[in-house]
């Protein structure tokens, strides 16, 4: 089993796991192995190479056998990649141009042309119906065979793999760090750990583990193994059992819960029965999810269970018999009769929730008594409220100094999105000032102070992860709302999917918008060449895999904004089916090569939401001429079929100026409060190496780093925020 969880080590961290036996001449096997991650743009570090150097031939090639597929897997090297033009970017002919030789076609083709001829009388023509349209007209050796190879440019994307620990140390590290995170897990990241904590159920466990979806993962684990369950509330309890049912533990989507067996049943109800009995307050969070409750009410069976009765007074209150007033329900009591003074001494008891409710509270406030009274029930409370809580209040408010009238993005925790006209009333200038004083001293409290800190420019901008949900999986991927450069003339978008049962059409586009968000152009199945570049043809299924490419040059373009996004036309979700994915290339100007070249992959991404139409990120043009990528990962609802980018232009772009214009918390909010009198910031250059351990923040880990270094990077950039 544990050679089956290296690649999670490799894939979260870029360590390769390493034992330190048997000894043996293991350089010329270390060598290929470094040779094949250069064709794929990584590369062993001096230390790793040295140390595989050392191990068995046998060793080093069972080490590349998980290597190599793992990070081939990250960049999307995994699969063929074929075009539908052979020869794209070259010679991608005009839109209607193509249409009318596929017409063409049909009249030479023996089966379709009466059907096509059928159809001209009638004025229209479905191309779905043309023998040569959508389905590939050549092998994917062909293709191979008809393009360049790719030529190396300086600029090509090179990630180093560093040498790690024995796996069952790493393992051990890896679900530790998961399992204790205090900002929620993407979907893909639960599942790892998932894995994770069922090999590590035995081993050294987190101090805490504050995310409440991880801990029902990590009580599967323990219920298998028949260790004690880590349970304090009810609605643990719940999360547990939508985990047993292969179910959702955030309680986001309805779990279709299964028969369980007699031993599973009796540990559910025994660990109800002792949280109810320790404190019968708990009650009032059966109403929150009274639905989800009755359900499971009928697989556990609790009337047959008489000596656990405090068990039996949760399905009692979840079906109305037993009265228990929830917690937020005296809250929204208390407010509905404008008693904000009485909900701040009620919310005191729950810092968390009386965070979130800060706004809330200060709009509904009439007094300057009242407004008093919340900011120093916030300045009171502060030391017991989370880290993650005190960041994304201190975000909001600061987003809050707007005037009515702005967009008002939501985004829910399946990247699902929409925008609407924020009509709130202001926050009081003197309150939010002093709330985001308090707040940045409670940050600065919390945070350490390290003696040499050495920054990466390019991280600055990357935005706090202060939830897992709002990154997708992949390579170089960075949480919703991060900037980061791009360097490179040529920008090249792909999209990768697989259908699992039906036929499924996945449109690969890219809105063009000028500065005021107005459309410029566009380049799609239905415009397939522009100023601005190329598009590699339309695929309409992928029983065995289909890509699509876009190609731009990013000195032709005329617009401000670049929105890649990928639209269901037909079939199959992006969580149905086999495998899809997103990302993006960039080349030299005259950086020949293959549609799909792994080394140039600056970015991959997983698409897995909620949604049919997808924005994975935006690219825009700064005051300066130079392009930045900004990070998305959002999912509209779009229509059932039929998405095209002609359709959602003034939907995608209101979202975007809404996003776009809202400032999100950043490393550099953090690093500036890290910064104290004795300590001393050096920005990286990528070449000096520092004399003696630092604290070293960037998007990628230097090779050669003073032993006792502190290593932040995307990767374990949730580390950085404070507890």
């Amino acid at each position: 089993m544990i050679d089956r969880l290296e690649p999670l080590v490799i894939r979260h961290t870029f360590r390769v796991p390493t034992p330190t036996g048997p000894v043996g001449e293991g350089a010329t096997a270390a060598r290929q192995l470094d040779a094949a991650l250069l064709s794929v743009g990584f590369k062993l570090s001096p230390e790793l190479l040295e140390r595989l150097s050392g191990l068995s031939e046998e060793t080093v090639v069972g080490i590349a056998a998980r290597t190599l597929p793992t990070v081939r897997e990250l960049v999307g090297d995994h699969v063929r990649h074929n075009v539908y033009f052979i020869d794209f970017p070259a010679n991608v002919p005009d839109t209607v141009d193509f249409w009318m030789s596929c017409v063409a076609e049909a009249f030479r083709d023996k089966e379709t042309p009466a059907a096509t001829l059928r159809q001209l009388r009638t004025g229209v023509v479905n191309l779905l119906d043309l023998p040569t349209y959508g389905r590939y007209q050549h092998t994917y050796a062909e293709m191979l065979a008809a393009q360049d190879e790719l030529i190396a440019a300086a600029g090509d994307r090179l990630t180093v793999l560093h040498a790690g620990g024995e796996a069952a140390e790493e393992l051990t590290a890896l679900y530790v760090a998961l399992a204790g995170s205090g900002t929620p897990l993407s979907e893909e990241h639960r599942g790892d750990l998932r894995a994770l904590a069922e090999w590590c159920v035995d081993g050294p466990q987190p101090e805490a583990i504050p995310v409440r979806e991880n801990r029902a993962l990590v009580n599967q684990a323990r219920l298998k193994a028949g260790s004690e369950l880590l349970l304090d509330t009810v609605t643990d309890v719940l999360r547990l059992a939508c985990a047993l049912s292969d179910g959702d533990p955030t309680l986001t989507e309805p779990t279709r819960f299964r028969s369980l067996s007699r031993p599973v049943r009796r540990a559910l109800l025994a660990a109800l029965d002792a949280v109810v009995g320790a404190s019968p307050a708990k009650l009032a969070d059966v109403t929150v999810y009274r639905e989800e409750w009755k359900r499971l009410g009928e697989r556990l069976h609790p009337h047959e269970y008489p000596q656990w009765p405090h068990a039996a007074e949760v399905f009692a209150v979840a079906r109305g018999e037993l009265r228990a007033r929830s917690f937020d329900g005296r809250v929204e009591e208390l407010l509905a009769v404008n008693d904000v003074l009485g909900a701040v001494k009620l919310l005191k008891s729950a810092p968390g929730k009386l965070f979130r409710a800060l706004d809330r509270l200060l709009r509904t406030a009439l007094t300057q008594e009242e407004r008093d009274a919340v900011v120093a029930a916030a300045e009171q409370v502060v030391p017991e409220v989370s880290g993650r809580v005190v960041l994304s209040v201190r975000e909001h408010l600061h987003n809050r100094a707007r005037d009515t009238g702005e967009l008002r993005v939501f985004v829910n925790r399946r990247g699902r999105a929409w925008v609407t006209d924020d009509e709130r009333s202001v926050v009081g200038p003197a309150e939010r000032a002093r709330l985001i004083a308090v707040l940045d001293d409670e940050t600065r409290r919390r945070l350490p102070s390290p003696e040499r800190l050495l920054v990466d420019p390019e991280v600055l901008d990357v935005a706090l992860p202060l939830s897992g949900k709002a990154t997708a999986a992949g390579l170089g991927v960075l949480p919703r709302g991060s900037l980061s450069p791009v360097e490179g003339e040529l920008l090249r978008f792909f999209v990768y999917w697989k259908e699992t049962e039906q036929r499924t059409d996945f449109d690969l586009s890219a809105l063009l918008l000028n500065a005021d968000y107005s459309t410029n152009t566009w380049l799609s199945y239905t415009s397939l060449t522009e100023v601005e570049g190329e598009h590699s043809g339309d695929i309409t299924e992928a029983p065995d895999g289909a890509s699509e490419f876009i190609d731009l040059r990013l000195g032709a373009v005329r617009g401000a904004f670049i929105v890649p996004q990928v639209n269901i036309f037909a079939g199959e979700g992006f969580e149905e089916v086999e495998e899809s994915f997103f990302g993006f290339m960039l080349r030299e100007g005259e950086q020949r090569g293959r549609p799909f070249e792994p080394r140039t992959v600056r970015m991959k991404s997983e698409l897995r939401g909620a949604g049919r139409v997808a924005l994975p990120l935006v690219f825009l043009r700064g005051d300066d001429g130079r392009w930045r990528a900004k990070w998305l990962h959002l999912y509209l609802k779009g229509s059932p079929s039929a998405n095209r980018v002609e359709e959602n232009r003034v939907t995608v772009a209101n979202l975007l100026r809404g996003i776009v214009e809202r400032e999100q918390l950043t490393v550099r909010h953090l690093v500036g409060l890290m910064t104290g009198e004795s300590t001393t910031v050096t920005l990286w250059d990528g070449e000096t190496v520092p004399v003696g351990p630092v604290t070293y923040i960037g998007l990628r880990r230097p090779d050669e780093l003073p032993a006792g270094s502190r290593i932040v990077t995307p990767e374990n950039l949730r580390d950085l925020i404070p507890d």
